[in-house]
């Protein structure tokens, strides 16, 4: 029987668990399948892997306290969220625990995300028959070459991707989000060539940007640089429109994005600002996941101004 279960500090905040101020509001209810061990997969970036030193109770920057799992449904209606976002460690027992955590969180009548490692599709049907409506795939490494070097998993490159595909036929189109973390080692084609394969799919992709923490294998290894993951964001959002395809961007030698196979200017016209903020599912904003607050966030948790995107293409000219 479930008892405990971890919240991001944010989402705690909002539901009055932690008495703090946030800068901004999560607007999804984060939270963390508790586990007093580590995962049985050991990604090189990730407080929670099995050689990890890192505090179990954080995931990338964030910290994610423990609270009793009654206390919690109880103060979730406070937080006002627009959906569930529930993250897991694989352990022994662990699709089961979501379940009875899914019954949990049914009666407060809002949609739910599960990021989860690969299951059969028949746990696809049942997790859907619980409220659940996207599914975070952790493919997190954007080449084979990069996963086989920095994921340590039971689950292998392709098998990941047959789980994607399942997603995608039990949930629907869109509702498979593939987690990709840049600057993880991979080249910005590579990059491209995953999130196309991904939409051709009929998945969708999320981006995260490489977070060093203290006690991973990786703790030592360098954040990509906001410029990078500027052009990074800017060809999801092609990819996903439908706008530019791999034929279309322009790369040097050493797999580096020069162009998007639209011009600065018609990229003026049709770039959103929200290209710039946090892309996942429906209500998802994960305020500063991978950066300070004090810093210029790799993904905006509201969407900024209009401005912003003209600024961004002279600086990247």
């Amino acid at each position: 029987m479930v008892e405990m279960i971890r919240v991001s500090y944010g989402t705690a905040i909002a539901m009055g668990l932690i008495k703090a101020k946030a800068l901004v509001k999560p607007t999804t209810a984060y939270m963390m399948t508790y586990w007093p061990g580590h995962c049985r997969n050991n990604c090189a970036f990730c407080a929670q892997a099995r050689g990890s030193r890192a505090n179990l109770e954080k995931l990338s920057r964030i910290t994610w306290p423990a609270f009793d799992l009654e206390e919690v449904i109880d103060a979730l209606p406070a937080g006002k969220f627009a959906r569930i976002c529930l993250q897991t460690v694989d352990y022994p027992g662990m699709v089961d625990e979501v379940l009875e955590l899914l019954e949990y969180f049914r009666p407060l009548g809002l949609p739910i995300s599960v990021s989860i490692t690969p299951v059969d599709r028949g746990t696809l049907e049942e997790l859907k028959s619980l409220g659940v409506d996207y599914i975070g795939v952790g493919l997190d490494a954007a080449s084979e070459r990069v996963y086989e070097s920095v994921k340590d998993s039971l689950y292998s490159w392709s098998d990941m991707w047959e789980f994607t595909g399942n997603v995608v036929d039990v949930f629907g189109k869109g509702k498979a989000l593939v987690h990709l973390i840049i600057g993880l080692g991979e080249s910005d084609r590579e990059a491209v060539e995953t999130m196309e394969k991904a939409y051709s799919m009929g998945a969708d992709v999320s981006l995260f940007a490489f977070t060093p923490i203290k006690g991973t294998a990786m703790e030592n290894h360098k954040t990509p640089s906001l410029a990078r993951y500027r052009r990074i964001q800017i060809a999801r959002y092609l990819l996903e429109k439908g706008l530019s395809s791999l034929e279309d961007f322009q790369f040097d030698s050493d797999g580096n994005l020069q162009g998007f196979g639209v011009s600065m200017d018609e990229l003026k016209e049709i770039l959103p600002p929200s290209v710039f903020s946090t892309h996942g599912c429906p209500g998802c904003n994960r305020p500063y996941y991978n950066e300070r607050p004090r810093e210029e966030p790799y993904n905006f948790p509201v969407v900024p101004e209009r401005g912003y995107v003209e600024r961004i293409l002279k600086a990247l000219l």
